[in-house]
This record gives structure tokens, C-alpha cells and sequence, in this order.
């Protein structure tokens, strides 16, 4: 499975409403250790099954951002139910972010 893009008007059908865990990579374009685990998540997003990831653009969405409180980018964030149950900050290594998907 690829990466979903997150927006406000897909947010609740895509994450909320899952049924399955989802890993959510607030970003942005200029961030530089975005861009060093963009290509992380994106091979998560391919190699599992069981969870869902999505990106979100904070300049595009800065509500969500807001909603979430997001101070520092990137901020990984594994979310159940609807709610967050685990969160990372800043740029992190592949096996770190796959063991909070746990």
C-alpha cells in the first residue's frame, strides 16, 4: 500500500474511521529531516498490511497541524480508535519508527 496524502476533508474517513491503526508523518516541504524519513515511511507504507500511513503537509493543512499540536517536524504519530497512542519527533531510523507501529 502506498502513503496516503491527509487533508481536514479526508482526515475523518481515512484516520478516524479506520479500522486499522494509522502511522500519520506531519511534514513539510522545507523541513530537511522530513526529507530524510519521507522515504522511510513511504517503504513502511509498502511493506505492511496491517496499519495505514498517511502524510500531512502542515503548510497545506495547518488545522490538522494545530488540531494535533504539532511544535517540531517531522512528528510521527500511530493513532487507534481515533486516538494517538504513540508519537516521535524529529528524524529517526527505520527500525524506530516500525517499533512504534508494536
Amino acid at each position: 500500500m502506498s502513503t496516503i496524502k491527509i487533508t481536514k476533508e479526508n482526515f475523518d474517513e481515512e484516520v478516524i474511521k479506520s479500522n486499522k491503526p494509522v502511522l500519520l508523518d506531519f511534514w513539510a516541504e522545507w523541513c530537511t529531516p522530513c526529507k530524510m524519513v519521507s522515504p522511510i515511511v513511504d517503504e513502511i507504507a509498502k511493506e505492511t498490511t496491517n496499519t495505514k500511513v498517511g502524510k500531512v503537509n502542515i503548510d497545506e493543512q495547518p488545522e490538522l497541524a494545530s488540531a494535533f499540536g504539532i511544535m517540531s517536524i517531522p512528528t510521527l504519530a500511530v493513532m487507534k480508535n481515533g486516538k494517538i497512542v504513540k508519537t516521535m519527533v524529529g528524524a529517526r531510523p527505520k527500525s524506530s519508527i516500525v517499533s512504534m507501529l508494536a
